[in-house]
């Protein structure tokens, strides 16, 4: 009885309206001089964020919680605001039904190490319609005037193409790349960042040469991966089936196709073919008309 009238008592005093759970005690604690020495050290250090801020006080001798650091950086106000890079708007352009060779090249870059834990870039090169490996150059590092002087080694031998697929590595959008395929009216397409299935070729291309040379070979340097890529890369032109070429090497599809491209435009040469006109006999000389008619046609 003694608990119900005390409990009745405190509820008639309003003092039950506030759930126990969400009772608090309130801290004496204040984060003034922490803000101060925040505020000082962001003066000093501008562009520093909150970790950091946060080293230089251990460093000081205080040592104070992270988060409370961050709570308060953030009431100070001392929020660094970030510039948002900008990056150029590509559109996706679905890959293509070409039908002769050196009409589009795809192009990208893969990544090992040899021996030494040294990281190797492969530059590869790949027409999209024969699938012929076009080249594979192998380097610590390439530069977009690197990239563009093996692109013209390859022009050199089997002429331009009328359009390169790439992603948007630094070296594939300098302005030197850019101004390279200008001079050369040869079309660049882009892919959409993330989205390595929109240069396919070049993606399949790289699967076969991590599992059938990159993957079971050991480099002992720099010279003995190029050599040991070049020779993959031959065995890959010249001797290994290609599934979507009807199990015939990339060097015996292409070779068919000009065979039958060089027959399909001599067959519409002779079909386009007109008779030569044979001359007219020309009229014996008797009289002065029909003499000034020769020396005309003559």
């Amino acid at each position: 009885m003694r608990q119900d009238y005390a409990f009745s008592e405190r509820r008639a005093c309003g003092l039950m309206t506030m759930a126990v759970s969400s009772y608090r005690c309130e801290t004496k604690r204040t984060d003034e001089p922490l803000r101060t020495r925040l505020v000082e050290l962001a003066r000093e250090k501008p562009r520093f964020g909150y970790r950091r801020l946060h080293v230089l006080l251990g460093r000081s001798g205080e040592h104070v919680n992270h988060k409370r650091v961050h709570r308060v950086y953030r009431e100070a106000g001392l929020m660094i605001r970030r510039k948002k890079r900008k990056h150029c708007v590509r559109v996706g352009q679905p890959l293509r039904a070409w039908t002769a060779a050196n009409q589009e090249w795809a192009l990208d870059f893969l990544h090992d190490a040899v021996e030494c834990g040294r990281a190797i870039r492969v530059l590869s090169v790949v027409d999209a319609y024969t699938r012929e490996c076009l080249a594979l150059e192998v380097d610590t590092s390439f530069a977009s005037r690197r990239v563009t002087r093996v692109l013209d080694a390859i022009v050199a031998e089997r002429g331009q193409p009328q359009t390169i697929r790439c992603d948007n590595g630094p070296e594939l959008t300098s302005r030197h790349f850019l101004a390279w395929c200008v001079e050369r009216q040869i079309e660049l397409v882009h892919i959409q960042p993330g989205k390595p299935t929109q240069n396919a070729h070049v993606e399949s291309f790289h699967g076969r040469l991590r599992e059938e040379c990159l993957a079971v070979s050991w480099f002992q340097n720099l010279f003995d991966a190029r050599r040991k890529i070049a020779a993959w890369r031959i065995e890959y032109n010249e001797e290994r089936p290609h599934s979507s070429l009807g199990y015939r090497t990339p060097n015996e599809f292409a070779a068919a196709q000009a065979a039958s491209f060089c027959r399909a435009k001599r067959e519409a040469r002779d079909s386009n073919a007109v008779p030569c006109p044979s001359r007219s006999p020309i009229p014996a000389h008797t009289g002065e008309g029909v003499t000034e008619t020769c020396r005309i046609l003559t």
